[in-house]
């Protein structure tokens, strides 16, 4: 049964007062190589994720693109394509939830910059197709990259049977 508003207690998090938050991420590529990063902070904290942050009011998805990957990089990118657009949703133990992320991702070639982690990564580094696929990441990063490596000829299934990670 629902609670009324009146009936919660401080500590709860209704459901009707989270809304999703629009985000950004980019498979940015450079000879053949994956840009990702490591978080720094959460949701994910620790992981390798795809270099991206949230969209700014008055932002478009793509200038958020590529003001994420510059603020955690310091590379620059020509945004290709939409690949997907991807929820990130959690829920606490008694079921209530807790965040929800609408994250679009997009492909988009490295052209220029000096690779430095900043802002919200912990690390930031290019990875062979191989290794890209295989990183500790969230499942639809893995999907979403081994996409766009296979649709550029730069990841077949035999190469993407190969475990390890390697910079």
């Amino acid at each position: 049964m629902r609670q009324d508003r009146d009936d919660r207690t401080a500590g709860e998090h209704p459901q009707n007062t989270i809304r999703p938050v629009l985000g950004v991420g980019a498979v940015a590529l450079h000879d053949g190589k994956v840009l990702l990063i490591r978080r720094a902070k959460p949701p994910r904290k620790g992981e390798w994720s795809l270099p991206g942050g949230r969209v700014e009011p008055g932002e478009t998805c793509r200038q958020a693109v590529i003001r994420e990957v510059a603020e955690e990089t310091g590379m620059t990118v020509r945004i290709l394509r939409l690949i997907d657009v991807v929820d990130l949703i959690d829920h606490d133990t008694d079921g209530r939830l807790t965040y929800h992320y609408a994250l679009a991702d997009y492909e988009a070639d490295v052209i220029g910059g000096t690779l430095t982690a900043a802002s919200d990564a912990l690390e930031a580094a290019f990875f062979d197709a191989a290794a890209a696929v295989h990183m500790p990441a969230a499942a639809d990063t893995r999907r979403i990259i081994a996409s766009v490596l296979k649709a550029r000829g730069l990841l077949t299934d035999e190469t993407e049977q190969t475990d390890g990670p390697t910079a």
